[in-house]
């Protein structure tokens, strides 16, 4: 778990409350049921509208990645691909054939698969970058569906505002109700504002931070397969393979 994500986020609700209350004012005023549902609704409504279903869906599912980042552990990989060049150098690259079963990642199989089959490193490089320039895309279309609703709630909040303030105007008639009304309002700016710079964009950087990780760690595999492929020393591979994580 992603101790840092969770105490950001505690945080960041308690600075703002926290204010609130310091300042004399009452939670129950932050509390509106109505201003939440128009930024809510809205911004989901917003992002629904310009994303592909598969590609909300994805961002929904992937908002897991803030707290539970992707447990690839680089130094278990890199160990991993020095074993498999031991193994190559002393018994040759069919030897490899048996560790493909072995593997959970479908992309490392896939490129331990084409190394024992004898492609040549370029063309191994070639074939494994496309599937890791698929995939890097897809994981930022889902990341940017947060990235959207941090760009959208702002002014569905102003909408909110506006409306609020719409019906503060047809009852002029009873000033009593003026400030309440108005105070009212503005919660719906708070909660567009609120949730774009404290939870919607923090989460879209944090996957973006996520998925670059991830990416690396494939280039990485990569980089340890056509060393394999291109006989380096399995010494040499693992200082090569470790600068990508300085």
């Amino acid at each position: 778990m992603d101790m840092i994500s969770i105490a950001g986020l505690l945080l960041g609700l308690a600075a703002v409350v926290g204010g609130q209350i310091l300042e004399g004012g009452h939670l129950d005023s932050l509390v509106q049921p109505a201003a939440f549902l128009i930024v809510v609704g809205g911004t989901l409504g917003a992002v629904m509208l310009q994303s592909p279903l598969r590609v909300f869906r994805d961002g929904i599912k992937m908002v897991s990645w803030v707290f539970f980042p992707p447990g690839t552990d680089p130094q278990k990989v890199i160990a991993e691909i020095c074993h498999w060049s031991q193994i190559a150098r002393k018994e040759g690259l069919l030897a490899l054939e048996g560790q493909i079963a072995t593997l959970d990642d479908p992309f490392a199989a896939k490129g331990l698969q084409l190394l024992v089959d004898g492609a040549e490193p370029e063309r191994l490089r070639e074939v494994l970058e496309v599937d890791i320039s698929a995939r890097e895309s897809s994981l930022k279309a889902a990341a940017r569906v947060w990235e959207s609703a941090g760009g959208y709630s702002p002014t569905i909040g102003i909408i909110g505002a506006v409306m609020g303030l719409i019906h503060v105007m047809e009852n002029l008639s009873d000033p009593s109700k003026l400030g309440s009304g108005i105070a009212v309002a503005f919660v719906a700016t708070i909660y567009g504002v609120g949730a774009a710079n404290l939870i919607f964009l923090p989460i879209a950087k944090k996957l973006m931070a996520n998925i670059a990780r991830v990416i690396t760690i494939r280039e990485m595999l990569v980089d340890g397969l056509v060393g394999i492929a291109n006989g380096d020393n399995p010494r040499l591979l693992e200082s090569r393979l470790q600068g990508y994580f300085v």
